[in-house]
């Protein structure tokens, strides 16, 4: 079976969907498809980790669209269907189902699978990934019968779901490979008020600790070895040690690579013709990053990237060019980030840590180039507008956390 669509969109998760209905915002006419692997319609993923584990929010109310609207503007839904082929030269990609699709434009826009751990033990049962909705729901049908849970993996999926388990009764140990939490996406400070917290309320977190292997009866987890080689105990492992991009195909098909995705100009485009590339899996040289190439995993960058390309297909020239945030939820804590601190030469606290409101601010050569707020939205709605302005600021009256930022614009 061979069908033909002006634009094909692979993956339906938030940056898919953006595309698709970025596309008709735009007055696009033509027709298009979105393809997903999984059986659901698009829907909002950062809940998966937060509210959807704990119970807290119903299915429904995280899809992005009532299904049926989505055949209301013309966009045809291709669910539970994997795309194994894409033959750039004839403009066509291939379905697990042996279904062609033609395409005049492609949009690749398929995230990421989650990282496994290569020891032995990964695949035993009781040992889970959250990054879909079967990985949650398979995860919640286990919890009446678990008491004690390792997380493997300390950044914003594994605390995350650390704080809700503990809410829910559980015993939670932690274990990070790196000498803090949160060790890609923040500075130590930020890292340091995180594992106070999750030690506050019970949790049992392991540092610089590598997983030898993950103990087993009758083919289910029971453990997991550390190095050193003490056993602990667990009825449930939840891995979250990151992704990798989804891009064999594109792979496969010629297109340029870096940082384990796809390589994207600034428009979204690959190196193949009339493909583009968003979200997790394209790599992009970013203006926020100094001009180096990253690859970010964020919904924000998934959702604007789908705007600009939307705004390329229908002749509009646009760029990307936004400014990168991220956000997580713990405890009573809103941990808001916007900017990219990679590259920073100084840091400045502003508040009392102890208050549980304060926020961190990144400088590079003078200027803030990104902020780490905690409960804290004034200075992240306005530390973005001092990232955007581009100036030098003194770090000592930035400091002074009774001065608005946006007074000193």
């Amino acid at each position: 079976m061979s069908d033909r669509s002006d634009v094909v969109i692979v993956g339906a998760g938030q940056g898919g969907a953006q595309a698709a209905m970025s596309l008709r915002q735009q007055k696009f006419e033509g027709t298009i498809t979105l393809v997903g692997e999984e059986p659901d319609a698009p829907y909002e993923r950062p809940a998966l980790s937060k509210e959807y584990l704990a119970g807290e929010k119903p299915f429904e109310k995280m899809l992005l669209r009532p299904t049926a609207a989505w055949s209301e503007h013309g966009v045809e839904l291709r669910l539970g269907q994997r795309v194994t082929e894409v033959d750039a030269a004839a403009h066509r990609v291939r379905l697990e189902d042996g279904s062609d699709i033609a395409y005049g434009t492609l949009i690749w826009a398929t995230g990421g699978a989650p990282r496994r751990l290569a020891c032995s033990g990964h695949d035993l049962r009781r040992v889970h990934t959250v990054r879909s909705r079967g990985d949650v729901d398979r995860l919640r049908d286990e919890l009446s019968s678990t008491t004690s849970v390792v997380v493997v993996g300390g950044g914003y999926i594994g605390l995350e779901s650390a704080a809700v388990l503990v809410k829910l009764g559980k015993r939670v140990t932690i274990v990070e490979a790196q000498d803090r939490v949160l060790s890609r996406v923040a500075a130590e400070r930020t890292a340091r008020f995180f594992e106070a917290e999750h030690k506050r309320h019970g949790v049992d977190v392991r540092l610089s600790t590598k997983v030898a292997c993950i103990e087993e009866r009758d083919g289910a987890a029971t453990g997991v070895r550390i190095e050193s080689g003490e056993v602990l105990p667990a009825e449930m492992v939840i891995v979250g040690i990151g992704i990798t991009p989804t891009v064999a195909p594109l792979i496969s098909a010629g297109a340029q690579t870096a940082l384990d995705g796809v390589v994207v100009d600034l428009h979204g485009k690959t190196s193949l013709a009339d493909v583009y590339a968003i979200g997790d899996a394209a790599a992009h040289r970013n203006i926020h990053a100094h001009g180096a190439l990253v690859r970010l995993e964020s919904i924000q960058n998934a959702n604007d990237q789908a705007t600009v390309v939307a705004k390329n297909i229908t002749g509009k020239t646009e760029r990307y060019e936004s400014i990168p945030w991220f956000w997580s939820n713990q405890w009573d804590l809103r941990l808001q980030t916007v900017g990219l601190s990679q590259s920073h030469d100084a840091t400045v606290l502003r508040g009392n840590p102890a208050t549980r409101h304060f926020s961190l601010v990144y400088f590079r050569e003078g200027k803030v180039i990104a902020l780490d707020c905690v409960n804290a939205m004034k200075d992240y709605i306005q530390g973005k507008a001092l990232i955007a302005s581009n100036r030098t600021f003194d770090p000592s009256v930035i400091a002074r956390a009774e001065i608005e930022l946006k007074t000193l614009l």
